[in-house]
């Protein structure tokens, strides 16, 4: 009777004890469910990570972008237009017979014209004194021509300095492409002053080849009129001293 007592008596402070504490206080550990808790929050961490990753890599590709669409921030377009316009006024100053198809025709149906019977004297000294103007003209033309591309040369010296120096430290492709652009339109104003000088001096050597072409032939006619000339020239005595 007495066990039975006690047993109840346990049985009691157990019931009361089981009411009086909160549902709260009942900490159960379960391991498999801490397992994958960690492993969830790990796969989390991780698609964090890579989303991270992702944003930095297109962070990184926008920046790369912007250099490639940077413009070069040097120019040297109005530079090159100055010398090709220094060298398009220097030809266009050309004196007398300029890079004109009519006034060349014109000249060589003129004072380049084969000279003939009909033509006085005058007209052939006349003729003559045009043609040797027209050279001299050509070849003063031509020296100045030289002149202004040898002044071009010092800017060409500067600008393909400045844009070398651009293309080396180009930031993107469009910087780079840009110089390179600049580098060839450089060159080809180049090639515009070397195709000026030529033919500038191509002018004086032409004019100078038809004067003399010219003069021939206007020195055969005089002589043709000198001898035709009555009986033409005979040799007479010539006392000089008494």
């Amino acid at each position: 009777m007495r066990r039975l007592g006690l047993l109840a008596a346990a049985s009691a402070v157990t019931l009361v004890l089981g009411f009086a504490m909160p549902a709260r206080a009942l900490i159960v550990f379960d391991p498999n469910n801490y397992v994958q808790n960690v492993l969830t929050a790990a796969r989390e961490l991780e698609q964090i990570n890579n989303q991270i990753t992702s944003l930095q890599n297109e962070a990184q590709m926008l920046i790369n972008q912007a250099r490639n669409l940077a413009n070069l921030p040097y120019s040297s377009l109005q530079q090159l237009q100055s010398s090709i316009e220094r060298t398009q006024q220097l030809l266009a100053q050309a004196q007398r017979i300029a890079y004109d198809v009519q006034q060349i025709d014109r000249a060589f149906s003129t004072s380049y014209a084969p000279a003939t019977g009909s033509q006085s004297s005058q007209v052939l000294v006349t003729n003559a004194q045009s043609r040797w103007q027209n050279t001299y003209a050509a070849t003063q033309d031509a020296l100045r021509v030289q002149a202004g591309i040898v002044g071009n040369l010092d800017t060409n010296r500067t600008q393909t300095s400045a844009l070398v120096s651009s293309s080396q430290g180009a930031s993107g492709a469009l910087q780079a492409t840009q110089a390179g652009n600049q580098i060839l339109a450089l060159n080809a104003q180049q090639l515009a002053d070397l195709t000026a000088v030529v033919t500038a001096q191509g002018r004086a050597q032409s004019l100078e080849a038809a004067q003399r072409a010219a003069a021939q032939d206007q020195g055969r006619e005089q002589l043709r009129r000198f001898l035709a000339q009555g009986q033409g020239y005979r040799s007479s005595n010539v006392r000089m001293f008494h």
